[in-house]
């Protein structure tokens, strides 16, 4: 095919990705474009296509295909073509200076490549070079679009070396021997044009941005730091603002600047001198301005800390730092519709305050003398900002707007409770102080945020922090029920924060009874679900036993909110798993009472559903009402009554012995056995309708392990028709529970060893008619050997999980070689078949994804098989093409001398695998492999 015919082809394409409106069009457009850069053609038709004829996004591929030549096929390229090419690019960019932007920056990303790739044995003074080329007069471009286009150049090379898929070895040769060096060329030219009077802004800008893209490379910053003061000076203009900013925050983030210490102290005081401007955009409303001050002295504060601590002498101005970065946190303002900078400062504290404690004791002790007031401040302001606006401002807040302030306060929270390490009891005590002024001053009304605030801060710290010692918890909960709750937020932060003193109630029951009656209230109001629930949830786990006297009355409110469906289905199954805990404290007598009550109405629903034909709104019915019963007996479990009583300090009253009957829920279960029966009957085919079913049994006898007994052989029995009519995962996994805690009991063990017999059988004729024909034939298989066969099927299925769960199975089999004879016999019959089985997966025919686990395949047969290893590997790999057409003889043999090697490094099997699976795939040495071994 001629040249022409080719850049016609490539016209018409390209025609059709961009402006062809068929999306079929267009990815076969892509699909073959795609195709065509990496073609040995590609040399000839890119060129052409930069023609001054063809519109810009025709030469933008061309400029793309070129680049995609020398950063990924590099190798193609013969040494002899290096001159000539860099000539070719150097042309090109001096002719596209004054053209597309985006077909300039394309080719300056080409040339880095082929710099980056010939530095620094071929082209060791590169950026030298490339100056000077720009700087030379000629070729009709005025000298303003040569500087734009050298600058280009020089930001680019850094970003290409940064995204260069280099291996790493020639990335540190490059960074330190070549590009560390050509700083020296870049430096004064930045300088240069960047205090030049004359300098256009566009230049300036550029230069800011070549200074950004070079400090990335770890350049010293006591080399950069006249450009970086230079930086300061461009702040003022708006133009400039952006980039300046920038390039400042990524000089003085790099991990090595810390080192230079006298530079960072030159710093202190240029970023202390935008206070003023940091204030002029506040006033002003300007948010990009005071967003982009406050990153650079974030970015000062949060990387240089414990440095700038260290330099005792200059503590005030480090002082003056902290000060101005908690201005920045404190900003007026909502976040996030007023203001977005406070949140940049949140891990500013967390690191400074980490700073600090990390000195010695004496020097802590220093450092806590000025800082503690600064943190009292700090919460001060936290608490400020965390407040809600005002009910019609949050009301016209978009839902967006509103679910990111959430997260904000989520972000205070956790500050708050960080910072709670360092001021310990006494921040508590200040927040009660604060919290009483407002409750109990009846000359000045306060608004409910500010309330909620100091609520929220209270919540935060007792959440997480043991809070059992502070003796302001009693005022508190004094103080709470003086609230006078009249907005959806502050009774949210109410329900939280009782919530939060969960443990601390269950030590101090005789508060219970002032705190129940808000959050029983509560749990009627649909807007408070979530609070509500879930603070009962956590009153009843903790302090069940000190709840027999409330229990009556829990379980009434809760059944009247259920009944009324005002709550959402996952706040109905908290509801449930609280009353599970709940009951547990109480008497057999009593659970069964309460039980009946609380259950009977789904029960009878339950029944009228049962009696129905199948259609959507009755299939979630049931799921609802099974999910219900299944959350409760997952908490209610009246065996552990004894070991937690036994460890606390309660008195002996709570302690209920246990009944010498059948646990309450086995007898539940008994009683609606039959009906579960025949809901399963109608919803067999239903996957969703025994998942649920399932569920209820499996949560139960996890909760109950050997409790359960009394239901072993009839659940078996049911077990086993539902599997053998039409098996589903679930009943698998329920088999498993059954297995793993009742087969060792000899009572029960007829009934779980005809469930696994035929749970067995079943699987087993399901491989022999769905895939065993594809890929193995186990119609014959001796019983022995069925789980095997299974598993050698089951390498090859196309599902990730299926083939990882194998790899284990086998990986757990293999170590049983030696002591359990019958799992040796299994091994030595079956061990070539699964060793091809590996082989063929690595060879190509599973994804790369899971080579780790074929690796550990290897590495057991490694470990425990040695002697049969060497045999079946020898005759494994003699088939011609086998694992793959593309390996040799030769690195069949290598990768086999190189298995047998390793029987104790796991890491370097896998390392293995995926070297060779890569040769496999005719992969090896590409930009994917590159990727694949990183």
């Amino acid at each position: 095919m001629s040249d022409g015919t080719e850049r016609h082809r490539q016209d018409t394409g390209l025609h059709q990705l961009y402006y062809d409106p068929n999306i079929e069009n267009k990815n076969l457009a892509q699909k073959w474009l795609m195709q065509a850069q990496v073609s040995p053609q590609a040399w000839q038709f890119c060129w052409a296509l930069l023609s001054p004829d063809k519109v810009p996004e025709i030469q933008y591929f061309g400029a793309s295909a070129l680049h995609t030549k020398i950063s990924r096929y590099w190798s193609d390229i013969p040494s002899d073509q290096y001159e000539t090419l860099k000539t070719q690019l150097f042309s090109q960019i001096a002719c596209f200076s004054s053209g597309s932007k985006m077909v300039l920056t394309r080719l300056c990303v080409a040339l880095a490549s082929l710099a980056l790739n010939t530095m620094p044995e071929v082209w060791p003074g590169a950026v030298p070079e490339m100056v000077r080329v720009f700087q030379e007069e000629g070729g009709g471009v005025d000298g303003r679009a040569r500087c734009l286009a050298l600058l280009e150049l020089l930001t680019v090379l850094p970003e290409e070396f940064q995204t260069s898929r280099m291996p790493q070895y020639r990335k540190g040769q490059v960074r330190g021997c070549a590009l560390g060096r050509e700083w020296g060329s870049v430096c004064p030219l930045l300088q240069q044009l960047l205090r030049q009077g004359d300098s256009p802004g566009a230049v300036k800008s550029r230069v800011l941005r070549c200074l950004s893209s070079w400090v990335l490379l770890d350049v010293p910053l006591s080399e950069s730091e006249g450009l970086v003061e230079d930086c300061f000076t461009a702040l003022p203009d708006p133009e400039l603002f952006d980039t300046a900013v920038e390039a400042i925050v990524n000089a003085i983030s790099q991990p090595d600047s810390q080192r230079y210490v006298n530079t960072l102290l030159k710093l202190v005081p240029q970023v202390l001198s935008l206070q003023e401007q940091l204030r002029e955009a506040v006033q002003n409303g300007d948010m990009e301005t005071s967003h982009g001050i406050c990153r650079i002295a974030v970015a000062l504060g949060e990387n240089h800390s414990r440095a700038l601590l260290e330099q005792v002498e200059h503590w005030q101005g480090f002082l003056a730092l902290v000060n101005m970065i908690m201005f920045c946190t404190g900003i007026p303002g909502h976040y996030p519709v007023n203001e977005t900078t406070s949140s940049l400062t949140l891990t500013f504290w967390y690191t400074l305050q980490d700073d600090i404690m990390s000195f010695d004791c004496e020097r802590q002790a220093v450092y806590l003398q000025v800082y503690r007031p600064v943190y009292f401040q700090l919460v001060d302001v936290l608490l400020h900002k965390a407040q809600f606006p005002s009910d019609q401002e949050y009301a016209s807040w978009s839902s967006d707007e509103k679910e990111q302030f959430r997260i904000y306060r989520v972000d205070i929270s956790d500050t708050l409770m960080y910072v709670y390490e360092m001021l310990g009891a006494e921040l508590l005590s200040n927040l009660y102080e604060k919290l009483g002024r407002i409750l109990t001053n009846t000359e000045q009304a306060s608004s409910w945020q500010h309330t909620e605030a100091l609520l929220y801060g209270f919540q935060s710290i007792a959440e997480t922090i043991d809070v059992n010692y502070s003796d302001v918890i009693p005022g508190l909960i004094g103080l709470l029920l003086r609230i006078n709750i009249n907005n959806v937020q502050l009774a949210d932060t109410v329900m939280f924060t009782i919530g939060a003193l969960a443990e601390w109630l269950a030590d101090h029951p005789v508060m219970l009874s002032s705190v129940l009656p808000l959050v029983l209230q509560a749990l009627g109001n649909p807007d408070l679900s979530i609070s509500s629930v879930s603070t009962l949830k956590k009153i009843c786990r903790e302090c069940k036993y000190d709840l027999p006297p409330y229990a009556s009355n829990i379980v009434a409110v809760s059944r009247e909110v259920l009944s009324k469906q005002i709550h959402k289905t996952s706040q109905c199954m908290w509801l449930m798993q609280a009353l599970g805990f709940l009951l547990s404290a109480l008497h057999v007598e009593e659970i069964l009472r309460n039980l009946h009550s609380l259950i009977t109405p789904y029960i009878q629903q339950l029944e009228k559903l049962a009696d129905e034909t199948p259609n959507p709104s009755n299939k979630l019915a049931i799921i609802h009402i099974l999910g219900l019963l299944s959350n409760l007996f997952t908490t209610l479990d009246i065996s552990k009554q004894e070991d937690e009583s036994g460890e606390s300090t309660a008195p002996p009253v709570k302690t209920a012995p246990l009944p010498p009957g059948p646990n309450p829920v086995v007898v539940v279960l008994q009683q609606v056995f039959a009906l579960i029966q025949t809901v399963l009957s109608k919803w067999l085919n239903d996957s969703q309708v025994v998942e649920a079913v399932c569920a209820i049994f499996e949560k139960s006898v996890k909760t109950l392990l050997h409790d359960f007994a009394p239901m072993v052989s009839q659940l078996s029995e049911m077990l086993g028709q539902m599997y053998s009519t039409i098996p589903q995962a679930s009943a698998l996994d329920l088999t498993r529970q059954m297995v793993h805690i009742f087969a060792r009991e000899t009572d029960h063990f007829p009934p779980i060893k005809a469930l696994f017999d035929l749970v067995t059988s079943v699987t087993l004729s399901i491989f022999q008619q769905g895939r065993g024909n594809v890929y193995l034939d186990v119609s014959n298989t001796p019983p022995p050997l069925s789980l095997p066969s299974v598993g050698l099927l089951s390498l090859k299925f196309p599902e990730a999980p299926t083939v990882k769960s194998t790899c284990l199975f086998f990986t757990e089999l293999l170590p049983r070689c030696s002591d359990v004879p019958p799992v040796a016999r299994v091994v030595q019959e079956n061990g070539k078949l699964l060793l091809q089985a590996v082989l063929e997966a690595i060879g190509g025919g599973s994804s790369r994804s899971l080579m780790e686990q074929f690796a550990e395949v290897l590495f057991s047969l490694n470990k425990h098989c040695f002697p049969l290893l060497t045999v079946w590997l020898k005759e494994a790999l003699q088939a011609q093409g086998f694992p793959s057409t593309r390996v040799t003889t030769e690195q069949k043999d290598t990768f086999t001398q190189q298995i047998l090697r390793e029987r104790v490094n796991k890491r370097r099997m896998k390392d293995i695998v995926k070297e060779f699976t890569l040769v496999c795939r005719g992969l090896h040495g590409t930009e994917y492999a590159a990727e694949y071994c990183l």
